[in-house]
Formats: structure tokens, sequence, C-alpha cells
């Protein structure tokens, strides 16, 4: 009897599921592991929101793992030790994984496969948070895509040439190694607070079932509402995605069984997800780096204090604000504020994109390096096919085009619910009977804005048009 251990990772489901699938099939008797990396949890917050998320996903395999006499072994410690510990302990012949692109797992899983080796151990890698992964998709010259449009257009047009069908899991589930059960830790016992708040997402496989239930429902209307703040228009799938409780081939097989405009518009989203999944694996250097060498030293004054504002939300300017406290109150961020307060960082407030970066890579439930570099990379304008430098979103106008009524305003800022819809995008220029209606004072209930967005902007500009020059003269 060979007996196989499949690595759960970014991928914390027990169905459609390519490395556990694959032991299955192949191995009388397969042993689920995972490893809370002390590596990735010693740095973090100890009020970090993901590690209750997790444990709640690895409760739910648990369970399920635990009715068919099985379990989830789950160790504390370094991967690189504690996989080929596991690896020997249960005999393994082989050790099964689905792949991961990020430079910093890219180098851990290389030195797993070579000790595995050292005991002779087979190291099996599989494709599954993608449909199509590293350079499985180039240009006509053999490179990576560095333009979206063109990616989109090939992705697009290959999907009809995949296979997306689901991997099989139930017929084999009584290959499930017999475990005794054990215990989860508690996020007190890894060292962390318990989660203040309630969560606005439920994790674990249900969570990303129910969720993704919900949106089949108003998927066709995707591309009319996504904008919207205030609206329930988008997935809110992001965290199921980043930690793998819900498939992206079931998600894409979804968009594929509808032909609306909506469907499409969101296919397409999935797509810039994995443009910049094989931009990183192509340039690692992001991690640290502009994709456009010009714009990687640009003397950003990057004032502590601006920055504490807009990481507080306190700058002034309702819309930032209320993004901003929606991402420190939920962890979570609707996509069209992301792109408006990185604008307003980098633009606005002239401080390095890097700093953002990582202020998100704290905050977000669902934070994926691939696409939080390119997509600060994108609203910064240094990134490869992004936002021209020249084009700077107002953060009032941006305001009143998706918030026109103040909706989502009102929910993150409450101070200013008395406010009518015409002046709760800039306060400041409120008429003073506005103001005292709304028992609302400029400065003391609530901040003047920090920045003149028009002087600002024209710094902006000045900075990175010297940066553009310069190149074009070296």
């Amino acid at each position: 009897m060979t007996t196989a251990l499949v690595w759960l990772r970014r991928d914390l489901r027990l169905s459609d599921h390519a490395a556990l699938a694959t032991a299955l099939i192949r191995h009388e008797r397969v042993v689920p592991a995972f490893i809370l990396d002390r590596k990735i949890l010693d740095p973090l917050p100890r009020n970090d929101r993901r590690i209750p998320f997790i444990l709640d996903c690895l409760a739910q395999i648990k369970e399920d793992l635990q009715a068919q006499g099985s379990d989830l072994v789950v160790r504390v410690g370094d991967p690189r030790e504690e996989i080929p510990r596991l690896a020997r302990q249960y005999a393994v012949r082989c050790v099964y994984a689905n792949r991961d692109y990020e430079p910093v797992a890219i180098a851990r899983d290389q030195t797993v496969a070579q000790q595995l080796a050292d005991d002779g151990i087979d190291w099996q890698d599989c494709k599954d948070q993608v449909i199509f992964e590293r350079d499985e998709i180039l240009t006509q010259a053999g490179g990576p895509f560095s333009v979206f449009t063109p990616y989109w257009r090939r992705w697009r047009a290959r999907l009809s040439q995949i296979d997306s069908a689901e991997y099989p899991i139930a017929p084999y589930r009584q290959r499930l190694a017999t475990l005794p059960s054990e215990s989860l830790p508690s996020p007190a016992e890894l060292g962390f607070e318990p989660e203040a708040g309630a969560r606005t997402i439920v994790a674990g496989m249900r969570g990303g079932a129910t969720l993704l239930d919900e949106f089949a429902e108003r998927l066709a209307h995707y591309q009319v509402l996504r904008d919207f703040p205030g609206k329930k228009g988008v997935s809110y799938l992001g965290p199921h995605l980043r930690f793998g409780t819900v498939s992206i081939r079931a998600l894409v097989r979804l968009a594929l069984r509808d032909d609306s405009p909506g469907a499409e518009c969101w296919l397409k989203e999935l797509c810039w997800r994995e443009f910049y999944q094989q931009l990183l694996w192509h340039r690692p250097d992001l991690v640290e780096h502009t994709f456009r060498p010009e714009f990687d030293h640009l003397p950003f004054s990057n004032n502590l204090d601006w920055f504490a504002a807009w990481c507080s939300g306190q700058t002034g300017y309702p819309l930032v604000d209320a993004g901003m406290r929606q991402l420190n109150q939920t962890g979570y961020m609707h996509n069209r504020l992301r792109m408006i307060t990185a604008s307003f960082l980098v633009k606005d407030l002239l401080i390095d994109w890097r700093w953002g970066e990582r202020y998100f890579a704290q905050q977000l439930l669902d934070y994926d390096l691939a696409s939080n570099n390119g997509g600060w990379q994108w609203a910064a304008s240094v990134g490869c096919d992004a936002q021209p430098w020249f084009r700077i979103f107002n953060p009032v106008t941006q305001s009143e085009r998706f918030d026109p009524a103040g909706h989502f305003i009102r929910r993150y800022c409450p101070e200013l619910n008395a406010l009518p819809a015409s002046a709760i995008h800039a306060p400041w220029l409120a008429k003073p009977l506005e103001l005292a209606a709304a028992q609302v004072k400029l400065g003391t209930d609530i901040p003047l804005p920090i920045v003149d967005h028009a002087s600002q902007r024209s710094q902006a500009l000045a900075l990175f048009k010297a940066a553009a020059e310069q190149r074009q003269k070296s």
C-alpha cells in the first residue's frame, strides 16, 4: 500500500483540488496536512484578522475529514522541517502540493523538494490556483505579456482549448488515511488576539460556496454595479480565492455558462488576477522595484503625518476616508476604492506607492502579493500597462460619480450623516447653513482637507514628467 502526503496551502477545500485528486488517484492512502508557518506568522501584528479566518477554514476541513474517519494533520513550525518530518513519519512515497508563484514560496518549495529527494521521497506539484500559469501564455516573440488587453485576448481565446472540469475527489474519499482526531490551535495559542468585531465575510468552503451562489444570481449585472461601493455589485470572493476555499475553475465555469455582459466583464477581472500572477513569476524583482525603471526612485516627499492621516481615514476627503475606514474595520476594500485611495496616496500626498502597498498587505483579508503589487503599480503609474502618469483621479469627482447619494460615505463616516448629498463629497465647500443644520464643524467634527488637490496634482505631474524626460535623455 503506497502512501502520499498532500500539503494544503492556498487551497483550503476538499473539492476540485488538483493535488488532492492526483494523490487520491495514484495512491491507496493519502494523508492531508497543513503547516502554520512560523516564518509567516511571527512578523504579523498580533491582531491580524487572517489568522482566525484561516483557522476557521481549517476547522471546516477537519470536520469534513473527521466525518470520514480521517483528519487534517496540522503542525506549527517551519515547513522546510515539518514536511520532511511528516513524510518520514507516515512513510510516504510522494508529497503533493499545488504550485505557488511567489518568489519566497518558490524558494521554499525548492528546499522542501531537495530535502525530500535526499530521503528518497518524490515531490509533485500541480497547477491549481490559476487557469494558465507561468509561460503557458506568451507573446508571439516568446516573452511575457506586459500589456493586459492582448493578454486577455489570448487568455480568453484559449479557454475553449482547456479542460476546466472539476478534479474528482468524492470517488476516492475512501483512500483518505484513517487518522486519530487532533485539535486545532487557537489564535491565543499561536500568539494572536481574538478577532475584534464581527467578520463581514464567512470563512471556509461553505462560506465560499454560499457567496458564489449568491453572486451567481446577480452576475448578469456585474458590469453595471461593480464600480459603486454603496451597492451590492461585486462577488466578495477575494478572500476565498486567496485562500482557495473556492476553485478558480468553478468560477470560470460559472462565467462561461452565462453569456451576459456581466459574466464576460467578471471573467476579465479573473484574467487580471492571472495577468499579475504570470508577470510576477517572470519578474520577481517587481516585489521591490517598479516595472518602469525611470520611476523606481521618484523623490517623493513621504510626509509621515499625511501618511498617518491616510492610514486612519482622516484626510478630509470623505470617499478616501470612508474607503480606508472600511479597510481598517473589515479587512476589505471595494476595488474602485482601492484605485482611488492608492491614487490619492501617490498623486495627492506624494508618498511612495510601496508604503501603501505594505499597508494594504497588513490589512487586507484577501491580500495577494501579485494582485496587490500589480494594482498598486498600476494606480501609481509605475507598472506595466499602468494608469498614465498624467491621468490623476480627482477624489471629489470620483466620489460624486460612484457614490452620488453618499450612501457608502455615510456608512463609514457617520459624522457626515446629516449632510445633503450635494455637500457630502466636499464638506469644506458646503454652505454655512448646511454645516450648521448638520451640526458639523469643519476642523473639529471632521478634518479639513490635508492637501489641496489641484496644487498637489501639479506637483505630481512635475515629478513624473521630470523622471520621464530624464529617461528619454539617458
